[in-house]
């Protein structure tokens, strides 16, 4: 594998942040506003209202923002989110594929629609992301940054959450042998794996009776009360890392961020 040189610090960057109308997706796409860079955030049609507010800080911090709303698991979409973003701001060099979802059911419940949404929204939409960010990234010849959303879950198997970790793991994999890939356009690939982080994937009506914040999600996933926990700010700050021009000797890693509950 080739090593990958440090990008100039001195250009302008522009990042795409999909699933940023909230939770992790969003305190991400504010945090890289805050290293100067330009972001096009994404989201479903029905959270526009939010993916505008998202924009409107962003700008306060005085950065350039757009919000571009698609699908993240169609293809088609996936192209016009990238065209967007070159043709806003006229380039692409970092794509953080941060959508997902979750389903908490025993797999001898498990629907084969079930299991295709999970694994279509954290699997399919972070290969469709890295195809296309890879594609522009090596057509502007400057190499890049391309991050996905993986999950302790990703480390480890958890009950009642059976299609979510096969869909992490997709994502261990798929971000080794892009990396392996795209190491010598300098693109280095790299995945984030959040432990418990209090999102509306994590938190559930039931947490006030079952004792808090994400407490559901402990129970369901045979994990103690006491584990622990942190903002999706936590996350951000690593993925702000992870995309630095001084990052570039750090590719095909999964790094947890989970508070030791997986460790190695």
């Amino acid at each position: 594998m080739m090593v990958n040189e440090a990008l100039p610090s001195t250009i302008s960057r522009v990042a795409i942040v999909t699933g940023a109308a909230q939770g992790i997706g969003e305190a991400i796409a504010l945090r890289l506003a805050d290293d100067g860079i330009d972001v096009v955030v994404n989201d479903l049609p029905k959270k526009r209202d939010q993916l505008d507010s998202v924009v409107k800080a962003i700008q306060a911090k005085g950065r350039r923002a757009v919000a571009v709303v698609g699908d993240a698991t169609v293809e088609s979409d996936v192209v016009a989110l990238v065209d967007a973003a070159v043709k806003e701001f006229g380039s692409l060099d970092i794509m953080i594929a941060n959508a997902g979802t979750i389903e908490m059911k025993p797999l001898v419940d498990m629907t084969v629609e079930d299991w295709e949404r999970v694994m279509s929204v954290n699997a399919l939409s972070v290969m469709l992301a890295y195809k296309h960010a890879a594609r522009q990234m090596i057509k502007q010849g400057r190499g890049g940054r391309i991050v996905g959303a993986a999950s302790m879950a990703g480390k480890k198997g958890f009950a009642y959450v059976s299609s979510y970790c096969a869909s992490k793991f997709a994502v261990r994999g798929l971000t080794q042998s892009a990396a392996l890939e795209l190491a010598e356009h300098k693109i280095t690939v790299n995945s984030y794996a959040p432990g418990i982080i209090p999102t509306g994937l994590t938190q559930h009506p039931d947490d006030e009776k079952n004792g808090g914040p994400c407490s559901t999600f402990l129970l369901g996933a045979g994990l103690p009360p006491s584990t622990p926990s942190a903002p999706p700010t936590v996350v951000a700050e690593l993925v702000a890392y992870i995309v630095k021009p001084e990052a570039h000797f750090l590719t095909g890693q999964c790094l947890s961020i989970d508070g030791g509950i997986v460790m190695g």
